[in-house]
């Protein structure tokens, strides 16, 4: 875990909840990847935003590629590895990198180190999303962001998630 740090309370009214990204709170896990949904907590509505929490020697998502969304992640403690399709690079506490849509934003975060690493990925929040991972041969197409909670009024039909093996779609190229 990250050790204790001061927190600083926004006493504003208006602000709907005051997450942190030094609390020990995570409401997601997955498999060694733990994760808290800071930014909408906050109160944002155009902007997505997730905490992540990897252990000593755990891999984050696959590699992937956005071809909706873009995102940023700021390092919050430790030294995780940036793997991307030109390479693997080390990153440390307070670094900022942005992946852009597209082959050139592909990207995933690892911990290679002995120490827990902490990142805050910010992206915009662009639906519907079509996620690509290439080393996997599949895409994800998306309608809603993984973590969203339904909307009471949503109609659950509307909510799609859906994995294909690239290789089988069928190229579809407009008319000359």
């Amino acid at each position: 875990m990250i050790g204790p740090m001061v927190r600083f309370a926004c006493d504003d009214p208006r602000v709907p909840s005051r997450p942190n990204v030094f609390a020990e709170t995570f409401s997601i896990e997955r498999g060694d990847l733990r994760a808290e949904p800071v930014v909408s907590k906050a109160g944002a509505e155009q902007l997505g935003g997730t905490l992540y929490e990897l252990p000593p020697g755990a891999d984050g998502m696959p590699l992937h590629v956005h071809h909706g969304m873009e995102e940023l992640a700021v390092v919050i403690a430790g030294t995780p590895t940036l793997r991307t399709l030109e390479g693997e690079f080390e990153l440390a506490a307070g670094d900022v990198v942005a992946f852009p849509r597209g082959r050139r934003g592909a990207h995933t975060l690892l911990n290679r180190s002995n120490a827990h690493v902490r990142y805050l990925m910010i992206s915009t929040k662009v639906m519907p999303e079509i996620v690509e991972y290439p080393e996997q041969g599949t895409v994800r197409v998306l309608t809603q962001a993984p973590f969203a909670p339904p909307d009471p009024d949503e109609d659950p039909a509307d909510r799609l998630t859906l994995l294909f093996d690239r290789s089988a779609a069928k190229q579809d190229r407009p008319p000359s």
